[in-house]
This record gives C-alpha cells, structure tokens and sequence, in this order.
C-alpha cells in the first residue's frame, strides 16, 4: 500500500476527523491492515481566509514546508483537509515531487457520481474559500453551480467555524443554521457541500440534519482508494 501525508493543522480537529474517517473507512480486520499514514500537524500554518483577504500572511510556506517535510517522510501522496488552502494548490503541487489529491475536485467528481443530473449546489463555506473562488472554479468544469448564502447568513457560519469550533467554545444556537438550511429549501436547493473541514464536526457535534456533502468524508475515500490502487 502507498503511504499518505496529511498536511494537517488546518485546524487540527479536522486534521484528526481525516485520520479518523479514513480508518472507519478503510477494509481492515486487524491493525497491521490500515493504511500507513503520517501526519504534520503544522499549527504554524496562517490562517488561510485572512491571506486570501489581503489582511494576513500567506500560508504557503508553512505549507509546502509540512509537504516536504512529509515527502521527506516517506508519504507516496499528500491530502490536505482545508478547504481554504486549496487556493494555494497549484503553487504547492510546483514545489514538491509526489502528487496531491484535490479535495475540490474530488468533491465534484463525487457528487456527479451520485447525481448525475446536478446543476447546482449550496456551499457553506469560509469567506476565503468564497472569494477565492475555491469552488466556482472547479465546479465551472463541471457544469455545476455554487450557490452561496446571504452575507449575513456567510458571516453567521464564519461564526460557528472560528467561534465556536476552532475556539471549542460551544455554547451555540444552532437554530441559526437550520434557518440557513430552510432559506435553500425554499430556493429549492436541497443539497449543501459543508465547504469547510470544521463543518461536518459542527453538524454531528450540534445533530443538525441536512442532505449534505462532506468533502472531508470525500477525500478518506479517496486517499484509501489511491493508497490501495496497484502502480
């Protein structure tokens, strides 16, 4: 089996949902048959959004130093749970020499595989992955179109993943995203793509139901697939 590199710390609750889907999800009857995996949870890495947004420094020599380090490592190909730092993917891909699995396009290529028919989907996101068009233009290749929410309902989400997830402060009114979730509904957009890796801890910490898409889930399937295919 091919060794996987997780470029984590972004935040690192995410970094340990990854490694925790992907052993739920992995064929193994004993310990000797999980997938070998080495993660840098590099919490040096800045904050994504706030690069994107011209208001903070780039993460992206925090994050190819993690990708060396791990290729350096022994890992065959990296995952990167972080939405965000997708922005940065092109430029990282250019400096190291093992390949990196796309959250984004996984996502994309994993939604048609189950609705064939889509033409358009809501993203709950961070202001960053929205601005920086993370999604849009993935998507675009694909014929499907992001729907993003109201600024105010963008605004209450950067909320839950950076007040209330990242800062473990869970005191939440969580009726505020079921709101956010009936608003599409009425626009009769039923699917969501939780677009940012603390989401789908927020929707399983809070029992918030929805027919969501959880690239974070997406792309343990797809590590394990690629780690377990044949050179």
């Amino acid at each position: 089996m091919k060794k996987i590199g997780i470029i984590g710390g972004m935040g690192p609750l995410a970094t340990a949902d990854l490694f925790t889907k992907i052993i739920k999800a992995s064929d193994a009857k004993c310990d000797n048959e999980h997938i070998p995996i080495i993660i840098d949870n590099n919490t040096k890495i800045p904050d994504r959004t706030s690069a994107i947004l011209g208001i903070g420094e780039s993460p992206l020599e925090e994050i190819i130093l993690s990708a060396k380090t791990l290729e350096k490592s022994g890992a065959d190909f990296l995952i990167m749970p972080c939405n965000t730092a997708h922005y940065f993917y092109n430029d990282l891909t250019k400096a190291i020499n093992i390949p990196v699995l796309n959250m984004i396009d996984e996502t994309a290529k994993f939604i048609l595989s189950k609705s064939p028919n889509i033409k358009r989907i809501a993203l709950f996101s961070t202001i960053g992955t929205l601005k920086g068009n993370i999604y849009q233009n993935i998507f675009n290749k694909y014929n499907i179109e992001i729907i993003p929410p109201e600024e105010e309902d963008i605004l209450e989400l950067m909320h839950l993943i950076y007040n209330v997830i990242k800062n473990n402060q869970l005191n939440y009114n969580h009726i505020k995203i079921i709101n956010i979730i009936e608003k599409f509904k009425e626009k009769n957009i039923d699917n969501i793509i939780l677009g940012c890796t603390e989401l789908p801890i927020a929707m399983n910490m809070f029992k918030i139901k929805g027919n969501f898409y959880d690239p974070t889930e997406i792309l343990a399937l797809s590590a394990i697939k690629k780690a377990k295919a044949t050179p």
